[in-house]
């Protein structure tokens, strides 16, 4: 049995991804949601077992862990996802069988130390999730990807200006990133569950194909969407300003304006091959991720491959 939690929700749904993916080959799946809503039915419709609940109620995950042998531990960003660890990880451990525990984390933890202050407080409890996790001895393997292409940055802030003046308007400066589709990493994921002996202990730091800065950004927007979208370096602060007015919480948004910081000071500027290493497929580009999510960016939609 496969368990997948957080399959309900988080940036382009990768648990939900995972869980979709495993059905189709033909595994058992349990599900954990927050709320039972259309997404939950969706996945009860492909012949998951779903269960709604809390991942920091210790009854509800250790039911959650019942007869499961795999399991993909994710959540969205919240401020209680280091305890929601700690409720997992203990768990875990009384609960015999269980051949590793896939943890979603973030790159940008392999760049912290135990004193670092420039990161989110997401980033924060991203690291010390990864800590709490090594210290209960449960089989695991870390999963760090880089920014995601299903990030607001690159889809709901990015695309009223794009819709509306043709520009990729951004506070990046002159940073380069090498943003990954959320269903790149959702095939890691069921390679490492599928396959687990062959990955525990590790721990996979995945990106997109090619780093770009702004412009190269742009191209593959433009590219996507047979138009022109020019770059625009928004300064820092102004940029923050309009995200301040977004309907995003308030720990969502220092998140996010951190993240922006730091493509600003070139830490998203890094590259890796273990995305192909792990699933011999070369993850996707931005102009193929854009193309597939025309009608966000313009109202017209190109399945194109």
């Amino acid at each position: 049995m496969f368990l997948t939690t957080g399959a309900g929700g988080g940036v382009g749904g990768v648990s939900r991804l995972v869980a979709e993916g495993l059905l189709a080959r033909g595994q058992r799946v349990r599900a954990t949601v927050h709320r039972d809503d259309e997404r939950a039915e969706a996945l009860r419709t492909l012949g998951a077992e779903v269960l709604v609940g809390d991942l920091t109620d210790p009854l509800h995950v250790s039911a959650a862990l019942d007869g499961v042998s795999r399991m993909f531990f994710s959540m969205g960003v919240s401020p209680d996802y280091l305890e929601a660890t700690a409720v997992v990880c203990a768990a875990a451990r009384e609960r015999p069988g269980l051949e590793v525990l896939v943890n979603m984390s973030q790159m940008t933890v392999s760049q912290m130390t135990a004193t670092s202050t420039e990161e989110s407080r997401q980033q924060r409890l991203h690291w010390l999730a990864e800590h709490v996790i090594d210290w209960s001895a449960v089989p695991r393997v870390h999963i760090r990807p880089t920014v995601f292409l299903d990030n607001p940055l690159f889809t709901l802030l990015a695309a009223g200006p794009i819709r509306d003046r043709g520009v990729l308007a951004l506070p990046f400066g002159s940073g380069r990133t090498s943003p990954i589709a959320a269903s790149d990493v959702a095939e890691v994921v069921m390679a490492v569950l599928l396959a687990p002996h062959d990955h525990v202990g590790s721990v996979y730091e995945l990106t997109g194909p090619a780093t770009l800065d702004l412009d190269g950004l742009a191209d593959q927007y433009a590219r996507a969407l047979d138009r022109p979208i020019t770059a625009e370096r928004l300064p820092y602060d102004q940029w923050a300003d309009q995200l301040a007015g977004s309907p995003l919480t308030p720990h969502v948004q220092q998140h996010i304006a951190t993240m922006a910081r730091l493509h600003r000071e070139d830490r998203y500027n890094r590259s890796t091959t273990d995305v192909e290493r792990i699933t011999g497929r070369t993850p996707r580009t931005v102009e193929q991720y854009v193309r597939e999510r025309r009608d966000l960016f313009d109202g017209r939609r190109d399945d194109r491959p």
